[in-house]
Order: structure tokens, then sequence, then C-alpha cells
């Protein structure tokens, strides 16, 4: 019996000493975290649906050709709008396009006041008409062509611009589709403008989405949306546009009737008589530099 006790009680004074110390014995080695396995959004039933659509667009739009052209003109007739009405009977137009981020706008003169001098001819596209203003887009900067001179583009007007750049068709399909941190979602079946359709949703790593809706029997885009909040009024905006009278121009089909819709009201739209794609547009068409503040004050004489 005191050789049992000789042995238990150093033993329990030295549990005695752990506890009266507040100390633990020395913990067991930490075992390595199990590696996180990262999750593929586009492995599922959806995501391989919505690509399946979105290349089967590509193809009827005309493939590898509408991947990778450089350029693109047009010309043909716009219509601003207000509440879905409008006063003017048109505005005649040439537009051209340097993909990715340049691209100049111009309104035709039907009248020989305050226009612009010379004549159009460049890459192939001739007119005899004198452009009355003009809207140049080069990278993030805009500016606006008029007989007063060259002037920065308004603010809001630009950041406009450059949204409906970032989710236009050419964008989606060329750097959303390609971006492997956009996940894919297919939505559906719906009826858009008068035409059976399936809806793709693109989700970024910025969480912005736009969603195209695909013509079933063609196969065109019939649509894009996309929302955003605005940050004077914290609401959510929506903006749309619908196409419609494909053509091939160049071996690739080109909508030759585009509207626009704000929050579910047409603001405008354009029907294009001719496009041209690929053609040699000069660097100097799409710079400018700024002669005057249309803000600044008027000096007096």
């Amino acid at each position: 019996m005191n050789r049992l006790a000789s042995i238990l009680f150093p033993l329990l004074l030295s549990g005695l000493a752990y506890a009266q110390v507040g100390t633990e014995p020395p913990p067991r080695a930490a075992l390595p975290p199990a590696p996180k396995t990262p999750v593929n959004l586009n492995d599922s039933e959806s995501a391989h649906k919505a690509r399946a659509l979105l290349d089967q667009t590509i193809q009827a739009l005309g493939g590898q050709p509408y991947l990778t052209f450089e350029s693109r003109s047009e010309t043909g007739r716009y219509y601003p709008l207000y509440h879905g009405r409008t006063n003017s009977t048109g505005l005649p137009y040439n537009y051209f396009l340097k993909y990715p981020d340049k691209d100049r706008f111009e309104v035709i003169a039907l009248k020989d006041i305050h226009v612009l001098p010379g004549s159009i001819d460049i890459g192939g596209v001739k007119s005899s008409h004198k452009v009355d203003l003009a809207l140049i887009h080069n990278g993030n900067q805009g500016y606006e062509i008029s007989y007063k001179g060259t002037a920065a583009q308004d603010k809001l007007d630009l950041e406009n611009f450059l949204r409906r750049r970032a989710h236009s068709v050419e964008w989606v399909f060329r750097k959303w589709l390609t971006d492997p941190t956009v996940a894919l979602f297919y939505d559906g079946l719906d009826v858009v403008d008068s035409k059976p359709t399936e809806g793709v949703t693109l989700l970024n790593s910025h969480n912005d989405s736009v969603t195209v809706w695909i013509d079933q029997i063609t196969h065109y885009p019939i649509k894009i949306s996309y929302s955003w909040r605005d940050l004077k009024d914290k609401q959510m905006d929506k903006e749309e546009e619908v196409y419609d009278n494909y053509k091939p121009e160049d071996g690739i089909l080109t909508p030759h009737s585009i509207t626009r819709y704000f929050n579910g009201e047409m603001s405008q739209q354009r029907f294009i008589t001719k496009a041209k794609y690929n053609l040699d547009l000069p660097e100097s068409m799409f710079e400018a530099s700024v002669t005057y503040d249309p803000k600044a004050p008027i000096k007096k004489h």
C-alpha cells in the first residue's frame, strides 16, 4: 500500500500544479487545414445549357468573323425619343466603331448652317453631306465637336455611354463570355418583341449582370437587359436594347433596327440602311482635344 501511494502521490501533485497555476499540458500538434476545392459555378446543367445557347448564337451571327471583326461602319436614321414619342423626322447619321473602345457618331447636316467643313471620305465610306455634330469616344474619354469647337462630353452622358458599352452585345460575346470568373445561368423561355426566346444571364465577379434573350428559331440576340443603382436617388434603373430586321453584311448578321428602352420607356431608335465591317479607319477619326468649355461664362467684350 505504501509503495502504491509513493507512485500515485507525485502524479496527484503534478495534476494539482497544472490546476493551481492555470496551465494546460502541452497541446498536440495541430492538423493542417483541409484544402478548399474551388467551386466551378459553370459546372451545372443550367450553365451548360446557357453556354450552348450562346455558342449557337455566335455561329448564327457569323462565327469567327463576328468574334474577330476589328471595325464597323453604319449609316442610317436616328430618332431621339421622349416618353416614347418624337417630333423629329429622323436625323441622318454615320457611325464608325473600332473595337474595343473607339467610336465616332456623326449627325449629318441637312442645311449648310453651322456645319463642320469638309465631306466624309473615310475607310471607303463616302458622303457629300457635311457633319453638323460629331461625338467621339476614345477609351474612357468623350468629346463633342460642333461649329463652336471641341468640348469634353458631359460627365453624366459619358458615364451612361460607358455603361452601355460595357453591356453591349459585342462586349457580352467578346469580353464577358471569355472571362473565366463570369457565371452563366439559363433563365428559361419568354416572349420578347412577339418572338419566342430563351434567356441567358451572365454574372461577373463585381456582381454586375446582363441578360441576353435569344430567338428560338433564328438564334439571333433579340434583347439585352441590365440594371444599376442610381447614386443620387438610390433607385434601380433598367436599360434594354431590342434588335430586329437582321441582314447579312460582309458575312456578319447585323440588326438593322435597334430600339433602346430606359425604365420601360423607349428612349432612342435607329434604323440602319447600310453597314460594313473591317474598314481601314484612321486613328485620326477618334482623336480630339478640348478647345472650349460650354459651361464657362461668356466673356464680355
